[in-house]
């Protein structure tokens, strides 16, 4: 073969290299809008802004903390709204598996969240998130010289208790049981607040309650711990609810309260380490 045609033989392979690299350039370039479409959409999937209504049931001794961290999500995430549903245990249970709709329960004992998951209207495992103790609360500067879980057994003192089917209700009975007292309150509540606003209102010398309650009611009460407390503790779990309207909102909500920003709040409140 002479020189000249082994020099065109090169031009043309080296032309049909070159031809053969931009088919597959074009190829490429024609897949890459549909592989950044789906680059976005998962980026766009992965930060979904988050909007609408959360409702939450919550335990009322949860009422200062929860609404502060209602806030805070607010502000977190602009276009929601944290709506809550404050009361005892046992009645938001019972709400909740009667079809009343919400996305979240945050309650103040394992027995009245096992009513919603026996239910099957919760999502998942419930997660405890805090621990609350049981204190006495009496007027201020403690006038009965109330000293002892056994001094609220003095005749003429009027004492208020939770009703025992409400979690405050069921831990101070179990603190009297291992006690071996009996006590006859002047009413029971149905739940912690209203068993607290009768000694703020005066209508009652003292009542049983949690640490969380009378931090919160300030100089309004004067608190009085007992060591029967510690056998009486109560775990507080926290479940997405199986038909909730805002589940995704209501997981992040969940995830502030579990969150080192959440339990902050929660401490600061008086409420125990999970």
């Amino acid at each position: 073969m002479t020189r000249s045609a082994r020099r065109t033989r090169r031009t043309l392979q080296l032309a049909g290299a070159g031809a053969a690299a931009l088919l597959a350039l074009t190829a490429c370039s024609s897949s890459d809008p549909d592989s950044d479409s789906a680059g976005s959409d998962t980026s766009a999937s992965g930060s979904a802004k988050l909007s609408g209504t959360v409702n939450v049931f919550a335990a009322a001794s949860l009422k200062e903390s929860f609404t502060t961290l209602g806030e805070e999500f607010e502000k977190a995430h602009p276009g929601t709204k944290v709506t809550f549903n404050f009361g005892g245990s046992d009645t938001l249970a019972a709400s909740i598996t009667g079809g009343a709709g919400a996305d979240v329960f945050a309650a103040a004992s394992p027995k009245t969240m096992k009513i919603v998951t026996d239910a099957g209207d919760a999502t998942g495992t419930p997660a405890t998130f805090v621990r609350n103790q049981l204190e006495i609360a009496t007027l201020p500067g403690n006038p009965d010289k109330i000293a002892s879980l056994k001094d609220l057994t003095k005749s003429g003192l009027k004492v208020v208790l939770c009703d025992a089917e409400v979690p405050c209700g069921a831990a101070a009975q179990k603190a009297l049981d291992a006690s071996s007292l009996k006590l006859t309150p002047v009413s029971y509540e149905q739940d912690v607040k209203s068993a607290l606003t009768k000694v703020e209102l005066k209508e009652a010398d003292a009542a049983v309650v949690y640490k969380t309650d009378v931090k919160a009611a300030g100089d309004k009460v004067e608190g009085v711990d007992f060591p029967e407390s510690a056998d009486a503790i109560n775990d507080y779990p926290i479940a997405l609810l199986k038909d909730a309207p805002n589940a995704a909102a209501a997981k992040a909500f969940i995830e502030l309260v579990q969150s080192a920003e959440g339990q902050k709040v929660l401490t600061a409140a008086g409420f125990l380490k999970p």
